[in-house]
C-alpha cells in the first residue's frame, strides 16, 4: 500500500459562526426549551441547511412569510438573524403573535441608520445585493423610493439622485470590503456631500474573515470555503480568495460536496468557513483530507474575535441556567 502524499492544511482564524449567527441559534434554541415545540422560524434563521435541519428535528418550524402560521397560535415566533421590513413585525402584532426578533444587532444598527437619516430629509443610498433577506429588510424601514439600491460601480457612476445635496449610505453587513470600497469612491467622487458611516457598515465578522482569506490564498494551491450558496459572506469569500490569486477557490457546503478531481497534485490548501458554517463541518472536511492525504494543519490567525451580543430578555435567565455567556 503506497504512502499518502502530504498535504499541507492552513486553517483560516477567524472562521465560522460569528456572534450575530450564535445569538440568533441560542434564540432558537433556548425558545425551543422554553416554550416546547413548535416554534416559528420566518425565513432560515441563518444560511446554512446543516444549522436548520438540526433546528428543525428539535421542533423549528421554517416558514417564508407570517401568512404560512396558523391563525391564533400561540408558539413563538421569531424572526431570521438577517433582519426584517417593518411590515412583518406590524403583521404580528396584528395577529397578536409572540415574536422574537433575532436580528443581528449590527444589522439593527443600518436600521437606525437609515431612519435616521431619513427623518433628517436625506435620500438614502444602500450597497448591497438585490433580493438578499438583509437588503429587503433593510430597504423595508422606509416607504418606498426613499432607499436606492446600489449593486455595481457601474450602478454608483449611472446614480442619479433628487438632491444631490441630501445623500446618505448605508451598506449591507455581509459584502466584499473591496467592492463596496470601489462603490464608495464613486458615490463620494461623485457626491461630496454624501453622508457615510465612520466605517462602512460591513460587520467585524465579514472584514475579518475576508482579512484572513487574504493572508492564506496566495500561498496555497487551493482554497474551500465551507457554507452555503445563498449566504452572502460566504459566496464573497470565495471571490477574495480567486483575487488573492489562488488558482482553486471553492464553496462546498460538507465535505460530500469535495469535487475531488478539482484538488489533484495539491500540496497546500487553506480551509475557512462563512460566519453561518459551524465548526462541525470544517472538522468534517479536514477529516476528509486526512482520509486522502497526510496532513499537518497549521492556523493561521488575522485577528481575535471576543464579541457577543445579548439575547432578548424573556429569554436570558433560560441562557445563564444553560451555561451561555451573554
Amino acid at each position: 500500500m503506497s504512502a499518502k502524499p502530504h498535504l499541507d492544511i492552513y486553517l483560516c482564524a477567524p472562521r465560522g459562526f460569528c456572534a450575530g449567527v450564535d445569538r440568533a441559534i441560542q434564540i432558537v434554541d433556548l425558545a425551543l426549551k422554553k416554550y416546547g415545540a413548535p416554534v416559528y422560524v420566518r425565513h432560515e434563521i441563518v444560511h446554512n441547511k446543516y444549522v436548520v435541519d438540526g433546528l428543525r428535528a428539535k421542533g423549528a418550524v421554517f416558514v417564508e412569510e407570517l401568512s404560512e402560521i396558523p391563525e391564533g397560535t400561540e408558539a413563538p415566533v421569531i424572526f431570521s438573524a438577517h433582519g426584517v421590513a417593518k411590515s412583518v413585525p406590524e403583521e404580528a402584532r396584528h395577529r397578536n403573535m409572540f415574536y422574537l426578533d433575532a436580528t443581528c444587532p449590527l444589522v439593527t444598527k443600518v436600521h437606525v441608520e437609515a431612519q435616521r437619516h431619513a427623518e433628517e430629509g436625506r435620500d438614502i443610498v444602500l450597497i448591497g445585493h438585490k433580493g438578499h433577506p438583509e437588503v429587503i429588510g433593510t430597504m423595508g424601514q422606509l416607504p418606498p423610493g426613499k432607499i436606492t439600491l446600489i449593486e455595481t460601480v457601474a450602478d454608483a457612476e449611472a446614480f442619479t439622485p433628487r438632491d444631490p445635496a441630501n445623500l446618505a449610505l448605508v451598506t449591507q453587513t455581509t459584502l466584499s470590503v473591496d467592492d463596496t470600497s470601489a462603490m464608495v469612491m464613486v458615490l463620494k467622487s461623485r457626491f461630496p456631500e454624501i453622508s457615510v458611516p465612520h466605517k462602512e457598515d460591513i460587520c467585524y465578522a465579514t472584514t475579518n474573515r475576508q482579512e484572513s482569506v487574504k493572508a492564506v490564498a496566495p500561498k496555497v494551491d487551493a482554497m474551500i470555503v465551507v457554507g452555503a450558496p445563498n449566504s452572502s459572506n460566504s459566496m464573497r469569500l470565495v471571490e477574495v480568495g480567486e483575487r488573492a490569486g489562488c488558482r482553486v477557490s471553492v464553496l462546498v457546503q460538507r465535505a460530500s460536496d469535495i469535487d475531488w478531481a478539482q484538488f489533484e497534485d495539491i500540496a497546500s490548501i487553506g480551509i475557512t468557513a462563512g460566519a453561518s458554517a459551524p465548526e462541525a463541518l470544517v472538522e468534517e472536511v479536514i477529516d476528509a483530507f486526512s482520509e486522502r492525504y497526510d496532513v499537518a494543519v497549521e492556523m493561521v490567525s488575522t485577528a481575535d474575535e471576543n464579541i457577543a451580543f445579548n439575547i432578548p430578555r424573556v429569554l436570558r435567565e433560560l441562557e445563564a441556567a444553560s451555561g451561555h455567556v451573554a
